[in-house]
């Protein structure tokens, strides 16, 4: 007995310690918040240790960090031209491939590629964020290609061909939305016939059930509330925001909300009954979830002088405010949640330059304790305050070069990672491990 006690408090004591995990798109949570201690408060001298850097090629996903190992796709283009233009699509031929790296050293552990034609718009690479559950990774690539991957070996446990299963076409910048676990369900966003969500088992890829017909499936990620004391699932199409029982796709309710270009990019983020959606066009709102019965009524719609259009990256609401990026201007907005005023814009933390204005201007934010981290277009980790006062940076650190292109300008856009006390960002060279660690 006084052995397995020992032992006991052994494994708990491991496991306090242990450090977090980033498993998938905006963290363990999805909710853009890192909970891990020992963290920096500042950057000494402007400067943090670079840990690890490793070749990888194009892409715009972000990195998944679990068990010690770091997730991460990519293409490697073999023919083609490739271009940015948001009109037209470039057409490539290449392999999209999945890394597997061990997070503290860079060195790989597996690699699993196949071949894949590209036909859209900003053709880099894969777009969705690997997500990390039970052993098992998924990984969606943006030409819908959906794999379930032992995470030990890299070996296919099931696949589907989503363009092929589901009779649907891929989205001129492809299939953007980062596949969601709920239970013993993977839920993607597809398309086709009544099918714009899709939940399939997680372990052996059988489709459960499928919901929404919709004009365009958009590229919003599934996203899970609470409210009315019912689990809702969040599909945002080009058209409706839908509230879906996750269990079996049956429609709850949808609010009207069509952005410019079948743009539904963010994912809607929930502050107790608030709940707020933007997009492109000056297209969102904030909406009051029903405390009954599942359901929502507009509390305020945005306009040209209220709230904040996002598109690239997905808004934070803190303590009353919005803090989120104006896609159409550039700046990082701070916005009364409650209200839709705006108290205050800054440009430093996307553009880097006080003013200077940029159309899809971005930076991802990530909340820690607090103060918030944000990762630049311009390719800086920054340290910063928000508040309903303003942005206070405390820190910047330049860490990778822009390789990707957009209205002229040179511009990384690939959300971070953050576990281990360090940051994991990439571009279309390279993968980088930065220490965060406070000692």
């Amino acid at each position: 007995m006084k052995r397995w006690m020992f032992l006991a408090v052994i494994v708990g004591l491991t496991s306090s310690v242990r450090a977090d995990d980033w498993p998938q798109w905006m963290g363990p949570k999805r909710d853009s918040v890192w909970r891990e201690t020992g963290i920096v408060e500042v950057f000494p001298e402007n400067k943090l240790p670079v840990k690890w850097r490793v070749p990888i090629a194009g892409g715009y996903s972000g990195p998944a960090v679990a068990g010690g190992k770091l997730f991460v796709t990519d293409f490697a283009k073999e023919s083609g031209k490739e271009f940015n233009n948001p009109g037209q699509r470039a057409e490539l031929k290449g392999k999209e491939r999945v890394h597997c790296l061990d997070a503290a050293t860079g060195k790989e552990i597996w690699k699993y590629e196949y071949e894949c034609p590209y036909a859209i718009s900003y053709p880099a690479g894969p777009r969705a964020t690997p997500t990390v559950a039970d052993g098992k990774v998924y990984v969606l690539g943006a030409e819908g290609n959906l794999h379930c991957l032992n995470t030990q070996t890299g070996k296919v446990v099931w696949s589907k061909e989503l363009k092929k299963d589901y009779k649907c076409d891929s989205p001129i910048w492809g299939f953007c939305a980062h596949p969601l676990i709920d239970g013993n369900k993977l839920i993607c966003v597809v398309g086709g016939e009544g099918s714009t969500a899709v939940a399939f088992d997680k372990d052996n890829g059988k489709e459960l059930w499928r919901a929404i017909e919709a004009r365009h499936s958009g590229y919003c990620p599934p996203t899970i509330i609470e409210a009315a004391k019912t689990r809702q699932l969040l599909i945002w199409d080009a058209n409706k925001l839908n509230s879906l029982n996750p269990e079996t796709g049956k429609k709850l309710w949808s609010f009207d909300l069509a952005p410019q270009y079948d743009m539904a990019i963010t994912a809607p983020r929930q502050a107790g009954d608030l709940l707020f959606a933007s997009g492109i066009g000056n297209i969102g709102a904030c909406l009051k979830l029903m405390s009954d019965k599942p359901g929502a009524e507009l509390l305020w719609k945005e306009t040209p002088r209220n709230g904040v259009p996002c598109a690239n990256s997905t808004p934070i609401l803190d303590d009353g405010m919005i803090y989120g990026v104006d896609c159409q201007q550039g700046p990082l907005r701070g916005v009364k949640l409650e209200t839709g005023e705006r108290l205050w814009e800054s440009y430093t933390p996307t553009t880097g330059k006080p003013g200077e204005r940029a159309s899809h201007g971005t930076a991802f934010l990530v909340k820690h304790q607090d103060r918030f981290f944000l990762f630049s277009e311009t390719g800086d980790l920054i340290l910063a305050k928000l508040s309903a006062s303003g942005y206070e940076e405390l820190s910047r650190f330049h860490v990778l070069e822009p390789t990707q292109e957009c209205f002229g300008r040179a511009v990384i856009w690939s959300h971070p990672a953050f576990a281990n006390k360090c940051c994991f960002v990439r571009n279309d060279r390279e993968i980088v491990c930065v220490s965060l660690a406070k000692d």
